[in-house]
């Protein structure tokens, strides 16, 4: 019983933590994070959980370009800035995209 209570508020640590999680709707809307020409999220404004949030969404983006590129018999940087373009494109107006200068600009 003794370490049932410390786990138990461990878990409840855990849950909360994750309940602050950040999504990357809510980091577009906050200005946290954009997209780029690459097909890659960018980190607008850098904090911990947007540079970690942008990490794992990019590692997805990846291997989901490595894929279609395999599939198409194209080049991963091919298949890459199609859906850059693309992500820039359904971009919400109020949040960031990079221009091709290397600039953040709100859409």
């Amino acid at each position: 019983m003794k370490m049932l209570k410390p786990a138990l508020a461990m878990v409840a640590l855990l849950m909360s933590m994750a309940a602050f999680a950040l999504d990357l709707d809510a980091a577009k809307s906050q200005g946290l994070v954009g997209e780029q020409t690459d097909g890659y999220l960018g980190v607008v404004k850098a904090t911990p959980a947007a540079v970690e949030l942008a990490a794992d969404i990019n590692q997805k983006r990846r291997g989901a370009y490595e894929r279609i590129a395999k599939q198409n018999g194209i080049t991963l940087d091919q298949v890459a800035k199609l859906a850059g373009q693309k992500a820039i494109d359904k971009t919400a107006a109020g949040q960031y995209v990079k221009t091709p200068g290397g600039q953040w600009v709100e859409k």
